[in-house]
């Protein structure tokens, strides 16, 4: 991490993670790049349906291989990157057949080693195997919720999960969020904790660099007038007056269960993940 010395006020506490010592490529290879059409929170219609975005630097996407489908051919590390588009990097692996493929990169790899996909892969950080051939109480990430749908779950920087046991055809997982949940036990995962860890330490410091971020501001609901948000209005400044939060349309927020009651993947939850505001 580097921090800024407190030279003007939007310095004082900004701090951002030290890329040039990780990073070995500014760079992509073209190839393996697409261009990124900007939506500003926009549907179809052109109406804003997600409030807050818009503007930010201009990024090009990266075609990151989550699926990971070349088998028992092994890879090696040749650069390490920044992705705009995410925050954990991504390594460009070059497999053993001349293919390049961009990776998302674990914690401690380095450029120069290898990894491989295989039903019998060695336990080494990198390597992609099902879980069902993984030992108990090893961090993956990069998993995959159904059989060669390519990895859906803990993608972001230091977002790991643990394996916490084999039941038959089920493995059981502890997510990020504590939550407990069974998944298919041929489905593949990578070994290892997603890069770039203190991710989540940065201080953004001042506004500007969230607009750079392509975020806009976020107005209060209790300084805007009655008829644009529940909490409006008022001589001075004013208690909610509502009993439940609400957004600007009325709907409930807090406390407020929005995941439907029969949604088929309800009995693979063994058991519920952690709650902030525990009363």
């Amino acid at each position: 991490m580097k921090k800024y010395k407190p030279t003007t006020p939007s310095r004082r506490h900004m701090s951002v993670v030290s890329y040039k010592k990780v990073v070995t490529e500014k760079k992509p290879v073209k190839k393996l790049t697409a261009p990124l059409k900007k939506n500003a929170g926009r549907n179809s219609a052109g109406r804003i349906t997600v409030r807050h975005q818009g503007g930010g630097h201009k990024k090009t996407y990266r075609l990151v291989d989550f699926k990971q489908d070349k088998f028992n051919i092994k890879g090696t590390i040749k650069n390490i990157e920044y992705d705009p588009n995410r925050n954990t990097f991504i390594g460009l692996v070059s497999y053993k057949d001349g293919e390049y493929r961009y990776v998302l990169l674990p914690e401690g790899m380095k450029v120069g080693d290898e990894i491989i996909v295989s039903e019998n892969a060695p336990i080494t950080i990198g390597n992609r195997l099902p879980l069902k051939n993984i030992p108990v109480g090893i961090s993956v990430f990069n998993i995959e919720l159904l059989p060669q749908n390519g990895g859906k779950i803990s993608r972001s920087a230091g977002s790991a999960a643990e394996l916490m046991g084999n039941e038959g055809k089920y493995s059981l997982l502890k997510m990020p969020s504590g939550e407990v949940r069974k998944i298919l036990s041929n489905c593949y995962a990578t070994i290892g904790v997603p890069s770039n860890i203190e991710y989540r330490t940065i201080n953004i410091g001042k506004a500007g660099r969230k607009r750079w971020m392509g975020v806009r501001p976020t107005v209060r609901g209790t300084a805007m007038n009655p008829c644009d948000h529940p909490y409006g209005g008022g001589e001075g400044r004013q208690p909610r007056g509502i009993r439940k939060p609400k957004t600007a349309w009325g709907k409930i927020t807090g406390g407020h269960k929005t995941r439907n009651k029969k949604k088929w993947s309800n009995v693979l939850i063994v058991k519920r993940r952690n709650k902030k505001n525990k009363k």
